[in-house]
């Protein structure tokens, strides 16, 4: 049993998404808060390991710290073109994608550096646009084909939820490893 205990922690280190909305004013500007933190706290996560550590997996069978960090950027790119469809358009159906097979192509090679540097700027103007939200906008929705209708508050709390799972995906390798 606890095998298994430790194989899910260090997939979710801090526990599987769960929407539990609607939320707060308050609730919603931690959130929005998270993704402004982001960066720094993925940089950190990052700073000072070496071209192994780099490449090393974040658990047995998971993506190396570097294609964590290129998923990050691919993701966040991502959600930010969905909150800007759903914002202007109604109830659009947004693209899915295959994490995985992304996370396999060639320039997942690159110095996390690249993602690093395309993080910060991506997610000032995240910030910038959820900040001007109203209350009418977080209830805009979305159409995942693969998980049906998203508001806008839920893509934020996942979002929210992200920038911290893969944060500690790394920070608990480090801590593992005692890097």
């Amino acid at each position: 049993m606890s095998t298994i205990v430790a194989a899910l922690d260090a997939r979710y280190p801090i526990g599987q998404f769960k929407y539990e909305g609607p939320y707060t004013d308050t609730q919603i500007a931690r959130m929005i808060q998270d993704l402004a933190e982001l960066p720094r706290n993925l940089r950190a996560s990052v700073a000072g390991l070496n071209e192994q550590q780099i490449n090393a997996p974040y658990r047995d069978g998971g993506w190396t710290v570097r294609q964590t960090v290129h998923h990050v950027a691919d993701s966040h790119m991502n959600s930010f073109i969905r909150f800007r469809l759903a914002a202007t358009e109604d109830n659009p159906t947004i693209k899915p994608y295959d994490e995985k097979a992304w996370a396999d192509l060639a320039d997942v090679n690159e110095p996390v550096e690249i993602s690093l540097s395309l993080i910060e700027p991506l997610h000032h103007r995240l910030v910038v646009l959820l900040k001007s939200f109203k209350a009418s906008d977080w209830k805009r929705t979305m159409v995942h084909p693969e998980r049906g209708q998203l508001t806008c508050e839920a893509n934020l709390a996942i979002y929210s939820w992200h920038s911290k799972h893969h944060v500690a995906h790394i920070t608990e390798l480090r801590k593992r490893k005692g890097w």
